[in-house]
């Protein structure tokens, strides 16, 4: 048994080449302790050694200190070390496998390596012009970028080369889906155009293969779609392109490349099957002018206007003035035979607001004594909402209730069913709005402080003091009061569903429907007795009404 001072790789391959022989090998001191022997089955090292990878024949794919990455006949990775003159397959801690979407930096392109669905790898560049097989051989060390992977893959490098076939980064935002406006929101997203579909995925995620696959974002079918440049109107950014569908998607994509957009307009227009008119360009309204084009257009646009100024008042001074007194004349007849604000009214072309008008003339105007809006809320709440957790408690689409309230007062044919009101809380919102803005409380203001003393007497009083009180208001009233709250008294009836109790009701529309004409500082006692006497009303409704 010889003994050598060696490194415990180059110890097991002199056992290889020596099988007869047992070697007790000392490590050095850099890898191991002093004088540790290491021993290792020469069958298991035999088989390990025979599946060793092959020697490099051509250059590294990648290099990471003293490793480097090599492929072999089949594409298979291996690592290389040049100092020990190592070779592993599987890849050391320093290191790890070339990954999809990694990308190479040339001089004159950057590729980006993928994988197709039978495995094989190809290189394709980042603007989406070319593809090859084999990575071309001017390429330098790979540099690590995060390009995500495409999900559908080619089928061959020639198929990727195609005009209709696209990828790059683009800025993209939808302003239409299904036909309905949606709020601006721009993103830079991965873009695949494909076949007759263009896919978008959000930069900061990426495509994988096999099993682990995601979705995109999503995919904008261009069949029977068009395709434009976009003004102003619909974005502030230069360099947009406007994409809309049959079914009612309109897009905006964006660069700030001006090559790279007129390469997705060209690629857009070919896979809809637009001709492009060779004055084509990018609206220029949206490029800003360089500095000495501004003060040059700035000088031209001055004398342009003193110009117009000059030629304005030659014109003015031409007019005619028997033109001018004939035009007096008829301005005055016109005036004098306009129909007044009554006529108009009377007619139809003007009409009352619903909200904000007085209880008395709403009813007058409406022919009845309880208005018909409150009388809508009211069904269609009891039909719908009875049972929403938190009715009249929970506030509504402040917008949404003054599209309502707009839509009171303009539109003949109201329909509370329309999905447009299809939150409880917007019809229970725009009740309560419609009672807020009357110009005179429910509760009269000169009736204010007889309802605050009739609370304030013994409780066996005080039900007939308050039930004489609403007998004194005015007919529209008493019936808007006894409709609300009957509705009320069924909220209440149901408010194990809804979790409404005759307290909270109470704290909901006390300072609503009855408050003083003008507020003192007893703010606080006021409104301990506002809610007091709604609470009252509710749970005496029948003796109060008397049915």
């Amino acid at each position: 048994m010889g003994e050598k001072n060696l490194t415990p790789l180059k110890a097991l391959k002199a056992i290889y080449l020596n099988p007869k022989s047992l070697y007790a090998f000392s490590v050095s001191p850099a890898t191991a302790r002093p004088d540790s022997p290491v021993y290792a089955n020469l069958q298991e090292l035999k088989i390990s050694l025979s599946n060793l990878p092959p020697h490099p024949h051509a250059p590294a794919v990648q290099i990471t200190g003293e490793w480097e990455t090599h492929k072999d006949n089949t594409g298979r990775f291996y690592y290389y070390n040049k100092t020990t003159q190592e070779r592993t397959w599987k890849p050391p801690r320093c290191t790890k496998e070339p990954s999809r979407g990694e990308s190479f930096s040339l001089t004159d392109h950057e590729w980006i390596k993928h994988v197709d669905d039978q495995g094989r790898p190809y290189y394709y560049s980042a603007d989406g012009s070319r593809s090859e097989w084999e990575l071309p051989k001017e390429s330098t060390t790979p540099t690590k970028q995060n390009f995500p992977d495409v999900e559908t893959s080619p089928s061959s490098p020639k198929h990727q080369s195609t005009d209709q076939e696209k990828y790059g980064v683009l800025n993209v935002t939808k302003i239409t889906e299904n036909g309905k406006k949606v709020r601006k929101n721009w993103t830079a997203s991965w873009a695949v155009l494909q076949g007759a579909s263009i896919l978008f995925q959000g930069t900061g995620a990426s495509w994988k293969f096999g099993g682990n696959q995601s979705k995109p974002e999503f995919t904008v079918d261009l069949k029977g779609a068009s395709v434009e440049w976009a003004g102003k109107d619909k974005s502030s950014k230069k360099n947009v392109i406007e994409l809309k569908t049959p079914s009612g998607t309109e897009l905006l994509i964006q660069t700030e490349n001006d090559n790279m957009i007129k390469e997705w307009y060209t690629a857009l227009c070919n896979t809809i099957g637009i001709p492009i008119l060779e004055s084509e360009e990018p609206n220029e309204d949206n490029v800003p002018d360089s500095p000495i084009e501004k003060v040059g257009k700035d000088k031209h646009e001055k004398e342009k206007d003193h110009d117009s100024k000059k030629n304005r008042s030659v014109k003015q001074s031409s007019i005619d003035n028997s033109e001018q007194k004939k035009t007096k004349t008829k301005l005055k007849k016109f005036l004098t035979r306009r129909p007044t604000m009554q006529a108009v009214r009377e007619k139809g072309y003007i009409k009352d607001p619903v909200f904000g008008s007085s209880l008395a003339s709403l009813c007058q105007r409406e022919n009845t004594t309880v208005p018909t809006f409150v009388k809508m809320c009211i069904d269609h709440i009891e039909e719908q909402g009875l049972d929403v957790d938190g009715l009249y408690r929970v506030s509504g689409n402040l917008a949404v209730i003054q599209k309502l309230r707009f839509a009171v007062t303009h539109d003949e044919k109201l329909d509370l069913n329309d999905s447009k009101w299809e939150d409880i809380h917007v019809i229970t919102g725009a009740l309560k709005m419609f009672f807020r803005e009357l110009p005179e409380p429910l509760f009269t203001y000169n009736h204010f402080n007889d309802f605050v003393n009739a609370i304030k007497q013994e409780p066996r009083l005080r039900v007939q003091a308050v039930r004489d009180l609403i007998k004194q208001l005015p007919k529209p009233n008493q019936d808007t009061m006894q409709a609300l709250f009957k509705h009320l008294k069924h909220v209440v009836e149901t408010g194990e569903k809804n979790r409404m109790t005759v307290q909270s009701l109470a704290i909901v529309f006390g300072p609503t429907l009855l408050k003083p004409e003008q507020e003192t500082g007893n703010i606080a006692i006021h409104t301990v007795y506002q809610n007091q006497i709604v609470e009252l009303i509710l749970l005496e409704y029948s003796s109060i009404f008397g049915r």
